[in-house]
């Protein structure tokens, strides 16, 4: 199924910037605030999935970052994972927002403790989705969407394989390639790799369960939340 489209930024790519912080202790990266809210049912947040998984994902600069944004602000009660990263944040973003920032002994801690849902490295980074909060909302029916690469969508396939992966492509290769290279941002070595990275993305399309293609925000975010069964 290829459908939708939007204007092309990036996404859980692996943008760099300033310095970050050192690793924040394990209630710096919540479940949930609170205590854990029993399902409309009353199942306990680990019970059964109410709910089916919703993950995105695409090259970097398709426009994940931007269509994310675009739900964030017009369905809040669709739940955005925030994925923790040690790559370092970038100005404007904050702990916890954006991303958790976590250094690479804080990473190597959630791994062995199983904490992530998911993890993948990009571009000398990495990226994971902390695995209770996901569980958590899907046990009491809320939609949960999920904004990460092809390494990550592929652990999540194999991890929680009823979850729908959505490809999210770009109108064309040139299009893509001018955004990625338009940004002036990073060394030509950087875009070099995020080009290699993009083919191999590119190529992983039919792994996943629909496409949308990138053309316009708001279409992308129609189809993407009617696939979510969220009203509009």
């Amino acid at each position: 199924m290829r459908t939708a489209d939007a204007r092309l930024t990036g996404g859980r790519g692996g943008e760099s910037a300033a310095a970050g912080s050192g690793y924040p202790e394990s209630d710096s990266i919540p479940s949930d605030p609170g205590a854990p809210i029993p399902a409309p049912d009353g199942s306990k947040p680990n019970g059964p999935l109410l709910r089916r998984l919703t993950v995105l994902s695409g090259p970097s600069g398709v426009g994940k970052s931007t269509v994310v944004a675009e739900i964030r602000r017009s369905h809040p009660r669709v739940w955005l994972s925030v994925s923790v990263t040690t790559r370092s944040p970038r100005p404007g973003e904050t702990h916890g927002v954006q991303y958790f920032f976590v250094d690479d002994a804080g990473f190597d801690r959630l791994v062995a403790e199983g904490e992530l849902l998911e993890w993948a490295e990009f571009t000398g980074n990495r990226y994971g989705t902390p695995r209770r909060p996901v569980e958590e909302r899907l046990a009491r029916g809320e939609p949960v969407l999920l904004e990460i690469d092809l390494q990550g969508a592929r652990q999540v396939r194999r991890s929680m394989p009823e979850a729908r992966l959505v490809f999210l492509a770009p109108p064309s290769w040139e299009e893509l390639v001018r955004r990625l290279t338009g940004r002036g941002t990073e060394p030509p070595d950087v875009i070099e790799r995020r080009l290699d990275a993009a083919r191999v993305e590119l190529a992983a399309e039919k792994e996943f369960d629909v496409t949308l293609v990138n053309t316009s925000v708001r279409d992308v975010c129609r189809e993407l939340l009617a696939l979510m069964a969220v009203h509009q």
